[in-house]
């Protein structure tokens, strides 16, 4: 089984156990993370749309990090402006733990209220009276 979950305006396509590194999140290391699920397939079975509005993936913070630089360099021909500069993109790693719908809480127990007993209505004889 595997899910496409979107984050960061990327999407990444996991199954149960990968590690992926998406883009940094503001959460401690062994946090739990979940992410809204895009598409799930299953043994041939497609879901998409509304058919995964509820599912998730679930998954672990293992470590956060920076990636490998990148060096900008950028340069104009013959009037002498070169600039170099260098990039590293901050990311999290995440291992992802469950992919599926978030497990039902159980009902409230109802409190029923027991009704009151009918009122006695005044005998036939008191309401001839009056």
């Amino acid at each position: 089984m595997y899910a496409i979950f979107e984050n960061g305006s990327k999407q990444y396509r996991v199954s149960v156990g990968d590690v992926v590194k998406v883009e940094k999140l503001d959460a401690q290391v062994g946090a739990t993370v979940t992410f809204p699920v895009v598409m799930c397939a299953d043994e041939g079975n497609i879901k998409v749309g509304n058919e995964v509005a509820g599912v998730t993936v679930s998954g672990e913070v293992v470590s956060q990090g920076k990636n490998k630089k990148i060096i900008v360099f950028k340069y104009k021909a013959k009037k002498n402006e070169r600039k170099k500069q260098g990039h590293r993109q901050p990311f999290t790693a995440v291992k992802i733990t469950a992919i599926g719908e978030p497990e039902a809480k159980a009902p409230a127990k109802k409190t029923t209220r027991k009704k009151a007993a009918p009122k006695a209505e005044a005998p036939a004889e008191d309401k001839a009276a009056e």
